[in-house]
């Protein structure tokens, strides 16, 4: 499989599993952000290197092929491992965990300052 393919694959695998838009690889990893690991998105910034490099024929020489195909192997292992339904539930969750928490002092607050009052 060509470097080409293989980008294509894992940035397939990143809109899929984490819902990152982007031209290519190299546009989804910049959205991805801190949703991938840091030794993933490490690795990938080499993989889109190489892409670069591979247009030079002097600079594609240099290219390490067993580290591209470590990374993307890696990086489809993790991807396929991401649950999008349990990474949306999880933000869900948390949002309304903070939502309530918010009320929960709005309440007290009011309760406080109607005992302090008299009212």
């Amino acid at each position: 499989m060509d470097l080409q393919a293989r980008a294509d694959k894992v940035a397939e695998l990143i809109e899929a599993r984490l819902d990152v838009r982007g031209a290519g690889l190299e546009g989804k990893l910049a959205r991805a952000g801190r949703r991938l690991p840091g030794h993933l998105r490490r690795e990938l910034g080499y993989v889109v290197e190489a892409m670069r490099m591979k247009a030079s024929p002097r600079l594609a020489r240099q290219i390490d092929w067993a580290r591209i195909d470590r990374a993307c192997a890696e990086a489809e292992r993790y991807l396929r491992g991401v649950d999008p339904w349990e990474r949306r539930r999880g933000i869900a969750v948390n949002w309304l965990a903070g939502n309530a928490f918010n009320l929960l002092i709005v309440v007290a607050l009011t309760a406080a300052v109607v005992a302090w009052r008299g009212l």
